[in-house]
């Protein structure tokens, strides 16, 4: 059974696909941008900011979903740049601060709207 979760407080789709699904127990998230919701804004000058946006916003469609931070089981960040990974992991080590889940993080040539950082999840509950 496949349910599409939307949430306000996370950036709406920017293209043909969900914030995130639902498939049994296993949830998905799109890949998040560092929109800050409360701006509205694309975080680009600052990666501690973007990160925290981007995590936060997969927060708010796991929260959706009736799900939390941990029950996620796997993460893939991508970055234009892996010269920020420190000030990136500095900030993600705050989400996931017992039982982290496994990770990928990519550097890749570029993200859609210029962003620096894109961070998806994948959550059992």
């Amino acid at each position: 059974m496949k349910k599409i979760i939307t949430t306000g407080k996370a950036p709406g789709a920017i293209g043909p696909y969900s914030q995130g699904v639902a498939a049994g127990a296993v949830i998905y998230t799109s890949g998040q941008l560092p929109i800050d919701m409360a701006t509205g804004n694309l975080e680009t000058a600052d990666i501690k900011k973007a990160a925290k946006a981007s995590l936060e916003n997969c927060k708010a469609i796991l929260e959706a979903a009736g799900a939390s931070l941990k029950d996620v089981v796997k993460t893939t960040v991508f970055m234009t740049d892996l010269a920020d990974f420190a000030a990136m992991n500095e900030v993600y080590a705050s989400y996931f601060t017992e039982d982290p889940p496994a990770r990928s993080c990519v550097q890749v040539s570029a993200l859609p709207k210029g962003a620096k950082i894109e961070i998806e999840m994948l959550a059992v509950k």
